[in-house]
């Protein structure tokens, strides 16, 4: 097996152990091992060699590979090594154009978000928040840290009472809520997701919002008022790499003179392809993860202004770390809902997820934006943010 030596022995930067489907085993690195990887099945070299990722993602997903340890922490420490496989890009010539229809934009979305509210109920927090939280202090709980993000996004945009905002991509709902509720803004979420839409709907009904509170089962394309704020948080990693010039020129165009965004989302710290193969095949078909320079071409092309910037590397992972013990303390019930194999994707992806912000791989970002050079409505510095309200 010189092949899998050589595609293992510089893999890492630290020690495994690797058990062969013969029965041989052997140690890659120096010291003591930090995980063992057992490949119970011969795999292909040449499917390895021409897209890594996705050949090994699957063969862990039919349990023709198992980890002993801790599958983000071998994760990220491919990531680190610098002559890992993970660094690899001869999947590029596999990857296909990252442009979306309206109608193709549907199906993505709806097959990741549309598993079922009563799958997402079981591990996620009471709010229902999917994106990274903001952890303000080390012992905050996840529901609190998802509250924390939420007050941070708004606090940043500094609304007056009696505005409009507008959510694109609108998830569950809570930021809508928590802007009607609690800054007095009339808030519209938009979603592609049917079963985020009767969620929403119904919530806006028992909280008694339907004054200030509206979502639409829609394409944020089609969408033609114009707001005083605009929050998008998780949405751009969706839209696609031929899409996002669009997508800032949409939000330019549904932004008020002098408006005000909050745009938070995922970046790839370098200029790579913005593409995993197993991650757009399995978990988000059609995502892409722009770097943060593109992100800011793309803003600066659609004449939107930069009022600031801040990373949230070590949230998102923290984030994923919480979702992931969550989701394996109802493993069980997933795998009556499902099977097996769908538990091993999921817990694959939140682990690997969590190993890409571990190690730099990717970053979140928030973007504060406004159409005018001014900045007006907002102060010169940043310490309003952070005000007690």
């Amino acid at each position: 097996m010189p092949n899998y030596k050589k595609l293992l022995s510089h893999a890492f930067d630290f020690p495994v152990t690797v058990k062969y489907w013969d029965g041989k085993s052997e140690t890659y690195g120096e010291g003591t091992p930090k995980a063992e990887i057992d490949i119970n099945k011969e795999l292909s070299m040449t499917e390895i060699a021409k897209h890594a990722t996705l050949t090994l993602g699957e063969a862990y997903m039919d349990g023709d590979i198992d980890i002993k340890g801790s599958i983000q922490q071998v994760v990220a420490s491919a990531y680190r090594s610098t002559t890992s496989f993970m660094h690899d890009k001869s999947f590029l010539k596999f990857v296909p154009k990252q442009g979306h229809s309206e109608k193709e934009n549907t199906k993505d979305i709806q097959s990741h978000y549309d598993i079922g509210n009563d799958f997402y109920k079981l591990w996620l927090d009471p709010t229902l928040t999917y994106s990274c939280a903001y952890f303000e202090h080390d012992d905050d709980t996840l529901e609190q840290a998802q509250l924390n993000k939420i007050h941070h996004i708004l606090n940043k945009l500094k609304p007056n009472r009696g505005k409009t905002l507008l959510d694109i991509g609108s998830g569950w709902g809570t930021l809508l809520y928590i802007a009607a509720e609690e800054y007095g803004l009339h808030a519209t979420g938009v979603t592609l997701s049917q079963e985020q839409y009767d969620y929403t709907k119904d919530q806006i009904k028992k909280r008694g919002l339907e004054d200030l509170v509206d979502v639409q089962l829609e394409d944020y394309r089609k969408i033609k008022v114009q707001y005083d704020y605009i929050t998008s948080v998780g949405m751009f990693e969706h839209v696609g790499k031929d899409n996002l010039p669009g997508y800032f020129k949409k939000v330019n165009e549904l932004l008020k003179p002098n408006a005000h965004a909050l745009i938070h989302g995922i970046t790839g710290q370098h200029n790579g392809p913005g593409v995993e193969p197993w991650l757009t095949k399995y978990i988000f078909p059609g995502g892409y993860i722009p770097s943060v320079s593109k992100n800011l071409d793309y803003m600066i092309e659609a004449n939107l202004q930069i009022e600031d910037l801040e990373p949230l590397r070590r949230h998102y992972q923290k984030t994923l770390e919480i979702w992931d013990h969550n989701f394996n303390d109802v493993r069980d019930q997933v795998r009556e809902m499902f099977d097996e194999r769908f538990c091993r994707m999921w817990d694959l992806y939140l682990q690997a997820a969590a190993a890409s912000f571990e190690s730099g791989n990717i970053d979140v970002m928030q973007f504060l934006l406004t159409k005018s050079p001014s900045g007006e409505g907002l102060p010169m510095t940043r310490e309003y943010m952070y005000e007690e309200k």
